[in-house]
């Protein structure tokens, strides 16, 4: 491996690390041997707030919907962390999705409003 890419990759997992995720080996992702830098639900969560991005390009999520999202993350987390049921990478990940989708959405819905009253006192300031 050459040093740059070296450097790269120390890069992302210091990221991943900063992050504030566990990291757990069995709770996280594999890809040629090679750990990801984040657990399978920060993986999700990751994934869904980019996809935000993109969704709320052509439509808005419903807050309700947004914080319903946030809520099934949650609950995985503690029927997980109560032992009631031991969650999977795959339902971590699904959930954290769901959870960055929801996230995401949440603070370009106050974006939004923010920017439009910001507008609005512009408007009234310059006519």
């Amino acid at each position: 491996m050459s040093e740059l890419r070296k450097s790269m990759v120390n890069f992302i997992y210091e990221i991943g690390a900063r992050s504030g995720c566990h990291r757990l080996p069995e709770r996280s992702f594999f890809y040629q041997g090679h750990q990801f830098p984040v657990c399978a639900r920060c993986t999700g969560v990751c994934i869904g707030e980019f996809g935000a991005l993109f969704v709320n390009l052509f439509c808005q999520i419903p807050w309700k919907m947004s914080v319903f999202f946030l809520a099934v993350m949650g609950l995985d987390w503690g029927i997980q962390e109560a032992g009631i049921r031991p969650s999977t990478n795959r339902r971590r990940f699904i959930t954290g999705l769901l959870g960055g989708l929801g996230l995401f959405s949440i603070y370009l819905a106050v974006f939004r409003q923010i920017f439009r009253k910001i507008t609005a006192a512009w408007s009234s300031i310059a006519a």
